[in-house]
């Protein structure tokens, strides 16, 4: 996208291979900073969704680049749409890393949304390469909420017919199997997060009034992990429907400044 006065920045559909092979397609915002973010949508969602816009914008007012992209099977991206499948999201951020380190990028923080907060945060409990982490609304305790979206007798269904298919009106439709939950169920977000290094700055975002995933679960997470900052959103809502601008500078600030000690250190 061209530079115009009204937008001094330009927008860039970038198309990455993940681990598999298969497209990911994310849209980069370019400042011309050496450093740059990466933005993670959650479940259901894409590249698109307002806040990671939102959050791209505002990182560019703060003359931050930033590449907000969809998982594998979501969006725009190649490969089938998986229920849970951490460990694939995983690979998918270090594939986008990867590709902007190998253009003499510096990556420099993850952010991400609902699951996408988990995603980043077992990245980061994995590689230990990205030293600014930001988890917005993410789940600590991944067994509760899981018979909102599958059914109270979820486990039954699943291990007599081998799947369970989802109709979601607010997303699309999606099949949901044994291999998968089984995955859900056993990703352990306290023994992920104790293996964090205390050398990366986490921040966890939070609405008080969230009605998906509990407040006492940005509690959880700010008890275990080692270098960690909890930023509480007074009756926000899972998206922070009426506190983007909030939302925003909160997440903002925080990079801003860990860029800063992190360039302090390097002198």
């Amino acid at each position: 996208m061209a530079q115009t006065a009204q937008n001094p920045f330009q927008q860039q559909r970038i198309i990455i291979p993940n681990k598999q092979g298969e497209q990911l397609v994310g849209i980069l915002h370019e400042t011309g900073s050496a450093e740059i973010v990466i933005l993670c949508h959650g479940f259901t969602c894409t590249k698109d969704h307002l806040i990671l816009v939102n959050l791209a914008a505002a990182l560019e007012n703060a003359g931050l680049s930033s590449f907000r992209f969809d998982f594998t099977g979501n969006g725009e991206s190649e490969g089938s749409f998986q229920f849970a499948h951490y460990r694939r999201e995983i690979d998918d951020i270090h594939s986008v890393a990867q590709y902007f380190r190998g253009a003499n990028r510096l990556v420099s923080a993850v952010v991400g949304i609902s699951k996408g907060g988990d995603v980043v945060l077992l990245y980061a409990s994995t590689y230990h390469d990205i030293n600014t982490v930001v988890n917005l609304a993410g789940r600590y305790h991944l067994k509760a909420g899981i018979e909102d979206i599958l059914g109270k007798d979820f486990m039954e269904k699943i291990k007599k017919d081998g799947f369970i298919d989802v109709k979601d009106p607010g997303a699309f439709d999606y099949r949901v199997t044994e291999e998968s939950v089984m995955d859900h169920l056993n990703t352990n977000m306290h023994e992920a997060c104790i293996q964090i290094s205390k050398q990366c700055r986490v921040l966890t975002v939070h609405g008080s009034a969230d009605p998906i995933v509990p407040i006492g679960d940005a509690f959880e997470f700010a008890k275990i992990i080692p270098n960690h900052k909890l930023h509480v959103i007074e009756d926000a809502d899972h998206c922070y429907t009426h506190q983007q601008a909030e939302l925003t500078s909160a997440v903002v600030s925080f990079v801003k400044e860990a860029i800063q000690q992190d360039k302090a250190a390097a002198i």
